[in-house]
């Protein structure tokens, strides 16, 4: 990969999916693969990958942090992961995104420039997912040292304020899986898309 090419990944992989009963969300399946390797799948080109939540065997290697407290909420995963991020450009992802692919991940990370510090995904109703989405790591650590003890802050109070590019996303590499009737809708899509339909 060349310098403008390189980036970082964080997955935030804790929390306590109380949509989906507390089921082990980035360990539920679709298409064959639990959520989380589907994720790191998309994001094979990270030079480094480093996954918030609780250790468990994945489909490559990635390195494991915990936030603080664990539960802690995603900006607490944040500021647990971002000491490990060497790149100028970091990649954060939710584990629920199913459809996340490798071409989304480079249309993001090449969104970023010394102006524009997030290229966020937009999905069909108008809706910024910040966790589908690629920062300038100085932006992140910036915005991050201004904030108080981050434990239960809002992902909003860590990115609200940057400079963002919304991408519409086409493919639905954003669609999440919070409940148990996304997780069904997923699952037949990846059945129609593994069948060719």
């Amino acid at each position: 990969m060349t310098t403008a090419e390189a980036y970082d990944a964080v997955v935030l992989a804790g929390g306590s999916a109380r949509r989906l009963g507390g089921a082990d969300k980035p360990g539920l399946p679709v298409g064959g693969l639990p959520m989380l390797d589907r994720v790191l799948t998309g994001c094979a080109r990270a030079g480094r990958t480093v996954v918030v939540g609780p250790e468990r065997a994945t489909v490559r290697p990635v390195r494991w942090v915990r936030e603080q407290p664990p539960g802690g909420g995603p900006v607490a995963a944040i500021a647990a992961a971002l000491p490990q991020i060497g790149a100028a450009t970091v990649l954060l992802l939710a584990a629920d995104l199913p459809f996340f692919d490798a071409a989304t991940a480079a249309r993001l990370c090449a969104a970023v420039t010394p102006e524009v510090a997030a290229a966020v995904l937009v999905d069909a109703d108008g809706r910024e997912q910040p966790l589908a989405a690629a920062y300038r790591t100085d932006a992140l650590r910036a915005a991050l040292d201004q904030l108080p003890e981050p434990s239960g802050l809002p992902l909003r109070r860590l990115v609200g304020g940057l400079p963002t590019r919304q991408l519409p996303d086409r493919e639905g590499a954003a669609t999440d899986c919070d409940t148990w009737d996304a997780l069904d809708h997923a699952r037949a899509r990846a059945d129609r898309s593994a069948s060719g339909g």
